[in-house]
């Protein structure tokens, strides 16, 4: 375990890994002040441990200290080919009790929203509250072709298999740790998307970010992409604890009508729109969004 350091927003992080029962390892991250409120923040696809709002005001003026992970493959955490969801969630169960912890708020983004969905269902004992941003949900035909390019061709790919669908993920990579960046891969965002990536700050820390996510190769990637393709291994019915979702109505990557099927199946949710915003809302939203999760913990 190493000693508390200071991410480029000035706020403090402790890293450490996991020995899972299985011979795997799970790193983690603890972000901020370690007398704050312990919220297990899961992040989006592909991201790392290591992602970060560049405005350190949100954690600091919510107490908050985030609990983040990298998922199979991802960052310095051991790849589990074939990997479900559900897999993942016990993960995060693991990590959970771990560290020492009961019952926690727990909140998912993007990639990250279906993992804090089948932790809530599958170990409901461990779950306070459970918050989804933006989550990424399965596709009808006329929603792929909604999403920006990237996206879509990764989404018919996959209906093919894994390997076409890595092969492309193999390229997808390249591209987003060159100079293109992910403002490069997503130039056919919405325009609110690409204005915040515009941001020279927060350009700075998707970069290190990708580049610690996708370290291992694009076979993390692959293995979560084509995990949550199609019919989940979970149920979200199961999820009984609250469950507040909030969406763009201007989403490209995940679209708000695929939102709108897995929220009717969920028992207690209150789903908010953002009005012409779209997928990364969630960063200018996120002091809200904090701080509503930690009220219903």
């Amino acid at each position: 375990m190493k000693a508390l350091q200071k991410a480029d927003n000035g706020v403090a992080y402790e890293d450490g890994v996991l020995h899972l029962p299985d011979g795997r390892e799970m790193a983690w991250r603890w972000w901020g002040d370690p007398g704050g409120t312990p919220l297990l923040r899961i992040q989006g696809t592909p991201s790392s441990r290591i992602q970060f709002n560049p405005d350190a005001g949100v954690i600091r003026d919510t107490g908050a200290r985030y609990l983040m992970a990298d998922r199979p493959g991802y960052g310095h955490s051991t790849r589990k080919p074939g990997r479900g969801i559900a897999d993942v969630a016990d993960d995060y169960a693991a990590l959970i009790r771990a560290h020492g912890l009961e019952r926690v708020p727990a909140m998912g983004t993007s990639g990250g929203g279906p993992h804090v969905l089948a932790l809530a269902a599958n170990h409901p004992d461990l779950v306070s509250a459970a918050t989804v941003v933006v989550g990424g949900t399965p596709l009808v035909e006329e929603e792929v072709a909604q999403q920006v390019g990237v996206n879509a061709r990764g989404y018919a790919l996959a209906e093919q298999g894994w390997q076409p669908l890595f092969e492309f993920l193999v390229e997808v990579r390249e591209r987003l740790l060159s100079d293109e960046g992910m403002q490069g891969v997503l130039d056919d965002a919405p325009e609110s998307d690409r204005k915040l990536m515009a941001d020279p700050a927060w350009q700075k820390m998707s970069h290190d970010n990708l580049v610690e996510t996708l370290r291992q190769g694009a076979e993390g990637w692959t293995d979560e992409s084509f995990a949550m393709h199609g019919e989940w291994d979970f149920d979200p019915a199961d999820v009984k604890t609250s469950v507040t979702w909030w969406h763009g109505n201007d989403d490209k990557n995940a679209p708000l009508s695929a939102a709108r099927r897995v929220v009717a199946k969920l028992a207690k949710v209150d789903l908010h729109v953002w009005y012409d915003e779209g997928h990364f809302a969630s960063l200018t939203h996120d002091r809200e969004i904090v701080s509503e999760l930690l009220a219903r913990s």
